[in-house]
């Protein structure tokens, strides 16, 4: 597999630490709101990335932490009259309602800021003691022109980079361009015992000390959307280096910005919105599909169009599933026939594809082309009048789900439960044999409010669903 490298700006070889294993490290959400739409791209995209490496036969430890403590946060819940550690489990516990309605399986680990204090502090002492942060009034920060390789992840020199960042001013500071890492308490914030005083940690300190604490001093990936790439991982490169004295991570994997109507997404324009916005309107399989439906580093854009075309693309697979499983059920135990030798070449052909487009750079667009390459393959030679070979028809279904399922796609729908479906038809079917057809009809009727449509065929009753 060929990863590019943000740090190299090339595409590289993956080759882990220790064969057979990865250690990857995502940045998560800051628990102070639902997580938006722009969040949702990397959560999704590093998923798959964590699936796939699972699917090639990887031990996969992913870690992905919780920014429990921040000055959103406390802005916040001092505006609620509640805790910050009450805001942040509130919200922690609803980014996981709404990453798994996306499919984003749980992290192997989800550690908090607030719950790593100690792992912090050490972290903090230890650059302190090697001459690269200083404390002044209580703050402590790192001195970023004492590293020689700051701006090497963003390919820019230091100078350059304090000529555009905007740069917290504080007279206590040796250097504007020093960052915090750890803050002195102010007057109602929360506060941890430290040997600087009563404070809290920096926000780019917390990662480091996680990536120590659960993964080791270096680590295979270190993933984020592009806007982390400055200041926030370069400050973890620095501060971990420093720490550490070695490589802090081999591969940097950054996903392209996502605009809403071809324009940024921002409060001040009013396109700023929620996942649990976009799920009310759209299934969140959809959003997913729609996320991996371009290049993860290339930049996408969010409209209403694009997500009907996804819905809509979406379907068509649904369609093929639902049409070959009610097949399946006439289908014969035999060979397959000259045709469905092509079905089952044009599956092989497939899913050496899908690998290929995997490989090069998670190319997650060409590797969901690979999928509809066997949903044509069996629209074209899946015969509609049930003289079917069941092994081919297996076989093609659980090529769709393989595949599928790497994306963390085609695995099931938000709607009413097959097996419930099923039961009303044969209810249906033995009421019009007792010639009830009052009864078969309000069954009938019944499906249809629940955006089922029934076809009576030679080989049974075909369902699918209105659209």
């Amino acid at each position: 597999m060929r990863i590019y490298n943000t740090m190299s700006r090339q595409k590289e070889e993956f080759v882990p630490i220790e064969a057979g294993k990865v250690k990857m490290y995502s940045c998560g959400p800051t628990v102070y709101d639902y997580f938006h739409i722009g969040n949702a791209r990397p959560f999704i995209i590093f998923d798959t990335l964590r699936r796939y490496f699972e699917y090639l036969g990887y031990e996969v430890t992913f870690v992905q932490n919780f920014t429990d403590i921040d000055d959103k946060m406390i802005n916040r819940a001092n505006k609620e009259g509640i805790t910050v550690k009450e805001l942040g489990e509130r919200f922690i516990a609803e980014y996981f309602k709404d990453a798994e309605a996306l499919g984003i399986k749980r992290a192997t680990i989800h550690p908090k800021a607030t719950e790593n204090i100690d792992a912090i502090i050490d972290v903090v002492k230890k650059l302190e003691e090697k001459g690269y942060a200083y404390c002044v009034d209580g703050n402590v920060y790192f001195r970023t022109k004492k590293f020689e390789g700051y701006g090497k992840l963003s390919h820019q020199p230091l100078d350059e980079l304090c000529a555009g960042a905007r740069i917290d001013i504080n007279e206590g500071k040796e250097d504007p361009m020093d960052f915090a890492l750890w803050k002195a308490q102010k007057e109602g914030e929360p506060a941890w015992e430290s040997p600087w005083g009563m404070g809290r940690p920096g926000w780019h300190i917390e990662c480091s000390a996680m990536v120590n604490k659960f993964l080791g001093n270096t680590i295979d990936i270190h993933s984020g959307g592009k806007d982390l790439i400055f200041p926030h991982h370069e400050n973890e490169i620095a501060q971990s280096e420093c720490a550490n004295g070695c490589e802090f991570a081999h591969y940097w994997m950054h996903n392209g910005y996502i605009n809403i109507d071809n324009r940024k997404m921002s409060k001040s324009l009013g396109n700023f919105f929620t996942i649990r916005d976009i799920t009310e309107k759209y299934e969140p399989q959809v959003v997913r599909f729609f996320m991996l439906s371009a290049h993860y580093r290339s930049p996408v854009n969010f409209s209403d169009a694009l997500m009907a075309q996804a819905r809509s693309a979406m379907e068509r697979v649904y369609n093929c599933i639902e049409n070959l499983e009610f097949l399946k059920k006439s289908a014969e135990k035999r060979d397959a026939n000259d045709e469905e030798n092509i079905l089952l070449e044009e599956l092989k052909k497939s899913k050496k594809r899908f690998l290929y487009a995997m490989d090069d750079d998670l190319n997650t667009a060409d590797a969901i082309s690979a999928i509809f390459d066997i949903v044509s393959a069996a629209n074209k030679y899946i015969s509609q009048d049930g003289s079917n070979s069941l092994a081919v028809i297996e076989a093609t279904l659980s090529g769709i789900h393989e595949l599928g399922g790497v994306l963390g796609l085609f695995e099931s729908k938000e709607k009413i439960a097959s097996a419930e479906i099923e039961a009303l038809i044969e209810k249906r079917n033995e009421a019009r044999r007792a010639k009830n057809y009052q009864e078969a009809d309000r069954i009938r009727d019944e499906l249809k409010a629940k955006n089922i449509e029934l076809k009576d065929t030679p080989t049974g009753v075909k369902w699918s669903y209105i659209k």
